[in-house]
């Protein structure tokens, strides 16, 4: 166990390094959550939602999760240039672990997810967000946890597929209905019976309703063990399922 955390490490050290090296990414990574919060959240401040808090503390949590889909659901896209270039098959004749291999990338996906959510939450507060500090950490966990989870599954699916032709156009199949049912810039409290019935087998929403509670304070609402449930048990699974393929994937 401690040669994994050693390798993980040193995997993690590796990947972090080139992100910092291409610190565009993780700026243009932000882009499509930054655009919704300057040109779509001042439509909702005088727009009752139906639920508690204001209109910011509806849509930022939303965006974290949006953030979330749109750049851990595509870490796989390196993979494949690694495996275009070489790269997997000559770290996988290393004595480092394949779960390690694993594990350390994905680590510095969530770190990466967790700078890009904390200039989000930054921004918010500029545009008027208020949300209690406690609420806000409770939030970049389950993000985090959500991260690592898409992540993993994301690298086991990118060891799967030659290019990223036939990679991109699974994902965003996936994510754009998750995006939709998951209710992330609207609560699906306003979406009609049928709507709202489909949506509760989307894990994310329980993720998102569970930020929208604590981003008011209202720790003990239901909503928050929930979404907490939903994100651990997927975590479970994801980084599961996530060590076994990428292990038993031929680059």
């Amino acid at each position: 166990m401690p040669s994994l955390f050693t390798e993980t490490g040193v995997v993690f050290g590796r990947y972090l390094r080139q992100t910092l090296r291409s610190r565009i990414s993780v700026i243009f990574g932000l882009m499509q959550p930054l655009l919704f919060l300057v040109f779509f959240g001042p439509l909702l401040r005088d727009v009752p939602l139906g639920g508690e808090g204001d209109s910011w503390q509806t849509l930022v949590p939303g965006l974290l999760i949006q953030l979330g889909l749109f750049s851990a659901a595509f870490a796989g896209i390196g993979v494949i240039i690694e495996k275009q270039l070489g790269i997997i098959e000559r770290m996988r004749v290393t004595p480092v672990s394949r779960s390690a291999l694993l594990f350390g990338r994905v680590l510095r996906d969530v770190v990466q997810l967790l700078v890009q959510s904390l200039l989000l939450v930054l921004l918010g507060i500029a545009f008027g967000l208020r949300a209690p500090v406690a609420g806000v950490l409770i939030a970049f966990l389950l993000v985090g946890l959500m991260g690592a989870s898409l992540a993993s599954l994301s690298y086991a699916f990118a060891m799967r597929v030659r290019t990223a032709q036939e990679f991109a156009p699974v994902v965003n199949s996936i994510n754009l209905p998750a995006m939709l049912l998951s209710g992330i810039l609207l609560p699906m409290a306003l979406a009609p019976g049928w709507l709202d019935t489909i949506s509760r087998f989307v894990p994310f929403r329980y993720v998102v309703e569970a930020i929208r509670a604590v981003f008011v304070g209202d720790y003990g609402d239901a909503a928050v063990l929930q979404g907490t449930l939903a994100v651990a048990v997927l975590a479970a699974v994801s980084l599961t399922a996530g060590v076994r393929l990428f292990g038993r994937a031929d680059a």
